[in-house]
């Protein structure tokens, strides 16, 4: 009276001593260990990797810090010369215009004396030619009062001429 049930609980019987007997179980929780280990192993290099990403990524955001530090102390070193730049050039320009001013104003004098002398010296001359005239034509009075007449009013016109 072997039914099917019997079979089937020899059979599952002999398969489980088969797995115990060549350790199946055993390789089986070898292999799962093995997994294990190599999933930890992998993780432990995620997280290596992961901290030198960081770090990596900090000593980056430091060095950009820094550069951005030194931009900033530079723009502010070049506005500081630019400013002082300026004002050395706008002093030299303006020390410039006042020696060019001072020398204009020289030779504006310069000018003003050359023209009282030349003005004296033709008065000298005319005053000359007029008391030469009138020693030449010393006749009479009157004709003398008319000839110092007209060299007043030559040389009046003769100054007006040189002045303007």
């Amino acid at each position: 009276m072997i039914d099917a049930t019997f079979w089937v609980a020899v059979s599952f019987v002999i398969f489980v001593f088969l797995l115990i007997y060549f350790k199946i179980p055993s390789k089986i929780k070898d292999g799962l260990n093995e997994s294990i280990f190599l999933i930890k192993k992998q993780i432990e290099d995620a997280e290596k990797l992961r901290d030198e990403a960081n770090n990596i990524l900090s000593d980056s955001e430091k060095k950009l810090s820094n550069s951005k530090k030194e931009i900033q102390n530079m723009i502010t070193e070049a506005n500081k010369s630019s400013e002082k730049l300026i004002i050395k050039t706008n002093s030299d320009f303006h020390k410039l215009m006042d020696n060019r001013k001072k020398d204009t104003e020289r030779k504006i004098s310069q000018m003003k004396e050359q023209a009282k002398s030349d003005i004296k010296n033709a008065s000298v001359k005319i005053a000359i030619e007029s008391v030469a005239n009138l020693l030449k034509n010393s006749i009479d009075k009157s004709k003398l009062d008319k000839i110092l007449k007209e060299s007043v009013e030559e040389t009046k016109l003769a100054l007006k001429e040189k002045s303007s």
